[in-house]
């Protein structure tokens, strides 16, 4: 990019451009790289930065643009006004574009587009009505724009065809790169993903996997965050966004990930009553309302530990009970340590001597004690079995003949083709809950599988300490450090090694029993 620093000319500009969407064939980049040095050498001055708003709307207010905005804020230093390539590349709205000319104008700095004569002057009345009328069209093309897509994405929706962005988990295939999506189908990387982390919190007996730790989780193994993915998907660098926990639960709970049609983040109805399917399901119905339970929010008296220190929420005090918490003392190693008389906790009033041990220490001694209790056991993986599935059917259809039901009462359907079109639908729908009732209900539930591999196997393969601290809190293992001259300073409990061979048992019988299960309703369907 052709830059200079600022000297203080008084004409010493920020070269502004901007695209809603830039792709490897995009030439107006370079169309408007040209057009902006052209406009700034017709008026004597020099680009010292560049402001490239790439992806970014004409209808955003380029007060909040990325690049352009902070240099209307006065965040990025001096300079001495703004050049463009047009008047729609400062914005497409007309209010917009009028205010920042007028903040530009009122700073004493200049304003400059190309095929413009020279600097706009705002207090010439001629120059004033032309800047309106270039910014009434560039808004009225900005509305023409908006009602094209509006149109195209009704259109599309009615055909029962997606439109906007590919939902994370699923891509678009087209048969041409450049054509019109064909069909809508299950990503292989994204989807793994998604199953891998609604699989882990299904799984969680102990209030430990959250979405707020598995959106941690991912980033610290470095999963390309869903933006970043799509970047990727289609030949743009990555940003380094971060997974988010709000948006994963989004991805878990919405009905897209069944496949379905969206819009509003509501399902898109067909014409037979039901919600419009377009892709494989991540999971089924009975899956998904588990997630939303699962991911709803509650407080069970403590949270989930997002550090990656292996002792993290699972060692207490041996002298008031309270949590151990990271201690770090300059030029030795951290320390897991009792602070809570120091923040004042009262009933910790009496804790001295404070316990404390060097993580290294503590961290080896804990996993020497367990492997050698639980080392040799074998690894058994919750699975969470949705059933058969058929109430969770039945409830989606009963809201969908509900949804036809009050349509009716609000006056739709009320000709005679319309009328026996929803008696037909109505009178289907009530047919097929009428069927599934009468079908053997397996309920939904976990169930324990074994893998085939041995718990110290799992633990030395293991990618960090957070993930070492999962299989600790599957055990139950609690961690009671006492201060130095106790008689036993790291006391260990976990679950009893009976225990877990008795849950070993119960599980190889529940997955014998559901096996049994689908075997007879194999043999009532066929009959």
């Amino acid at each position: 990019m052709i830059t200079s620093e600022y000297d203080g000319c008084g004409k010493c500009l920020v070269g502004v451009r901007r695209l809603s969407r830039k792709t490897d064939s995009t030439n107006s980049p370079e169309k408007q790289l040209g057009q902006v040095l052209s406009a700034v050498e017709a008026v004597g001055g020099h680009v010292i930065a560049w402001a490239d708003d790439w992806e970014v709307s004409g209808a955003t207010d380029p007060m909040t643009r990325p690049k352009l905005g902070p240099w209307l804020r006065n965040e990025m230093g001096p300079y001495d006004g703004i050049a463009g390539s047009a008047v729609d590349r400062i914005g497409r709205n007309q209010r917009d574009v009028l205010n920042t000319a007028y903040l530009v104008h009122e700073s004493g700095r200049l304003l400059i587009t190309y095929g413009h004569a020279g600097p706009w002057n705002l207090d010439d009345p001629a120059d004033e009505m032309r800047l309106s009328m270039e910014s009434f069209g560039a808004q009225m093309e900005l509305r023409a724009i908006q009602k094209r897509n509006r149109d195209e994405t009704k259109r599309a929706r009615d055909a029962g065809q997606p439109k906007q962005k590919n939902r994370y988990g699923y891509r678009f295939v087209r048969l041409i790169p450049t054509g019109k999506v064909d069909h809508v189908e299950l990503d292989p990387v994204a989807s793994l993903i998604l199953r891998d982390v609604a699989e882990r919190i299904l799984a969680d007996e102990t209030g430990t996997v959250t979405v707020h730790t598995e959106a941690a989780r991912l980033n610290r193994a470095g999963v390309l965050s869903p933006a970043d993915h799509r970047s990727v998907m289609y030949g743009r660098k990555p940003k380094g966004t971060l997974w988010n926990a709000k948006a994963l639960k989004r991805m878990l709970v919405s009905e897209a990930s069944l496949g379905y049609l969206m819009h509003d983040e509501r399902p898109v109805i067909g014409a037979d009553g039901h919600a419009v399917r377009i892709a494989e399901p991540l999971w089924d119905h009975a899956t998904r309302d588990a997630l939303v339970k699962k991911t709803a929010p509650q407080w069970t008296g403590k949270r989930a530990p997002k550090g990656v220190r292996l002792l993290s929420g699972i060692a207490f005090c041996g002298v008031c009970g309270q949590r151990l918490y990271m201690m770090a003392r300059t030029g030795q190693n951290p320390s897991y340590g009792c602070t809570a008389r120091t923040r004042g906790i009262p009933s910790s009033a009496k804790c001295k001597p404070a316990p404390s041990m060097s993580v290294p220490r503590l961290d080896k001694e804990v996993t020497d004690w367990f492997l050698d209790e639980y080392g040799s056991h074998q690894v058994m993986r919750k699975e969470f079995d949705p059933g058969t599935g058929y109430a969770a059917r039945i409830a989606e259809i009963d809201a969908d003949r509900t949804r036809l039901r009050g349509d009716r009462q609000a006056g739709l359907y009320e000709s005679e083709a319309d009328t026996e079109w929803y008696r037909t639908e109505y009178t289907r729908m009530t047919r097929e809950i009428e069927e599934l009732k009468k079908l053997p209900e397996r309920p939904a539930g976990m169930r324990l599988v074994p893998i085939g591999r041995t718990i110290e196997a799992s633990w030395t393969a293991a990618p960090d300490d957070a993930a070492r601290r999962e299989i600790l809190t599957e055990f139950d293992v609690r961690v009671t450090l006492h201060p130095q001259g106790a008689k036993q300073r790291v006391h260990r409990t976990g679950l009893n090694p009976e225990h877990r061979a008795a849950n070993q048992r119960a599980a190889e019988e529940h997955a014998e029993a559901n096996a049994l299960a689908s075997l007879e309703e194999d043999a009532e369907a066929l009959r």
